[in-house]
């Protein structure tokens, strides 16, 4: 039991109604709740000195506060959050059902966009700014460009074949230029060819494979003899030591061989970082799109984020919708509407009856 619930249930019948009206006048009207107001609304007659008397009990537990001195109360964050959690009675109206469900087609190819008109439906319904994480694109990439954003931020811009075009960010490895992304990008450009990033991923994987068993047949000759050693090996950064161009002609090593380990291994290492590429490509954050906001809602203090996954066919979660206000939202409306909207999406991706 998490430390709001125990709270919770430890609070009796009038404790529990006081703390709820708080919070509901509050969400409702923007303004502190008196005991006054609650002495008029409460299911039971009690006096509004019994009323301070208990809401002080909930301002000790950390759960409601005073503006400023003579007002009434407020929740905190943290009583909203027991609310939300505990308290909430949400229900879907049928009018939101509606409008929600008018947004989505079930027969629709271009999910980009349905989620935009999601966006703007949820905006419009909620009055509040929308946020939509979209599904990855798993179609044959076109084209790719690996662009730096920071020192520890990247970009990859990925056109592919059916002309949609996706941004990700992801954290490059160590060390990378902006010289070594083109150079990567380059090489991913030629090999494409129809194939998606997975499918490439896995071509590279069977060529580094290839590349590793013709380099460790070249070089156990070599190590047999005592001229080379491979130190770290199997790791990220492992190096074959030599004991020097001449010794090893002098031990009977063919230049030719000692040429061919050398280009191998430049390949191997190149092949390893271009699938790192790959692998961040494809682990990258999925692109956000925030429609119907204004900049300033996102630089206010307290604001609010209702937020619910939706999944593919394979019960996989692939984005999320959400809500963004301030936080006196109405949970009760907004919350049903947001867990619907991400139903709603997830049926479609599935193609299965949208109606539930």
């Amino acid at each position: 039991m998490t430390e709001n619930a125990q709270i919770l249930s430890e609070m009796n019948d009038r404790s529990r109604e006081v703390f709820r009206r708080v919070v509901e006048g509050y969400l409702g009207s923007g303004d502190p709740v008196g005991s006054r107001t609650l002495t008029r609304t409460m299911s039971e007659k009690v006096s509004a000195a019994t009323i301070r008397n208990v809401m002080q009990d909930l301002e000790y537990l950390g759960l409601i506060q005073a503006p400023h001195v003579s007002a009434g109360r407020i929740p905190t964050q943290a009583g909203l959050r027991m609310f939300v959690d505990g308290l909430l009675e949400a229900k879907l109206g049928d009018e939101d059902r509606d409008r929600i469900e008018a947004t989505v087609d079930s027969s629709e190819d271009d999910v980009a966009a349905m989620l935009d008109r999601v966006g703007s439906a949820l905006s419009g319904i909620t009055k509040g700014a929308s946020l939509v994480l979209a599904p990855k694109h798993e179609a044959p990439v076109k084209h790719i460009e690996f662009v730096s954003l920071a020192a520890d931020r990247a970009l990859v811009v990925l056109v592919f074949a059916d002309g949609h075009v996706e941004n990700r960010v992801f954290v490059p490895p160590p060390g990378q230029t902006a010289s070594s992304m083109r150079e990567a990008a380059n090489f991913l450009n030629a090999l494409f060819a129809g194939r998606s990033l997975s499918e490439l991923r896995a071509l590279l994987g069977a060529e580094i494979e290839a590349r590793r068993r013709e380099l460790d047949g070249l070089a156990a000759e070599l190590i047999e003899k005592g001229l080379a050693a491979w130190e770290g090996e199997g790791d990220r950064g492992e190096r074959l030591i030599v004991r020097g161009r001449a010794n090893l002609l002098a031990g009977g090593a063919d230049p030719e061989d000692l040429e061919r380990i050398r280009t191998l291994f430049d390949d191997l290492e190149r092949k390893r970082d271009i699938t790192e590429f790959l692998q961040l490509a494809e682990e990258g954050e999925g692109v956000r799109i925030f429609i119907g906001s204004e900049n300033k809602l996102f630089s206010l203090s307290g604001s609010s984020l209702v937020v619910s996954p939706y999944m593919n066919a394979d019960r996989r979660i692939v984005g999320a919708v959400g809500v963004i206000g301030p936080t006196r939202l109405n949970y009760g409306r907004i919350v049903p509407i947001v867990d619907y909207t991400a139903q709603l999406v997830g049926r479609m991706l599935s193609g299965t009856n949208t109606r539930g």
